[in-house]
């Protein structure tokens, strides 16, 4: 059964980093484009960074750009979120997503507070 399962969420506090890891199983991960997306409380679920199958093409949104950096390893079927300079506004549940057919895990919160 294919399944995506976030981790790597908690509590930091502003300027602070974590790196969110996405781990894939029960189909090929290495076939899909794969993104990540947020959604904070209140507010629609928005895409964060979307990378190809071979991790050689990345698109990262504008909010995060320059302090979020996406990226995958193929051998252990693994997405990450590497994210830096964390502000407030990152605070959301983080959910990882397969493309073409689509699949989404369960999410992960990271919330940014002093």
């Amino acid at each position: 059964q294919a399944r995506l399962v976030e981790s790597g969420g908690g509590l930091v506090q502003p300027g602070g980093s974590l790196r969110l890891s996405c781990e894939a199983s029960g189909f090929g991960f290495s076939a899909y484009p794969m993104s990540w997306y947020r959604q904070a409380p209140g507010k629609e679920r928005e895409l964060v960074a979307s990378i190809s199958q071979s991790g050689g093409n990345t698109h990262t949104a504008g909010s995060v750009m320059g302090r979020f950096t996406i990226s995958r390893d193929n051998a252990k079927n693994t997405l990450y979120l590497h994210m830096s300079s964390l502000k407030p506004e990152d605070t959301a549940v983080y959910y990882c997503k397969r493309h073409n057919v689509e699949l989404w895990g369960q999410g992960t919160l990271v919330t940014v507070s002093s």
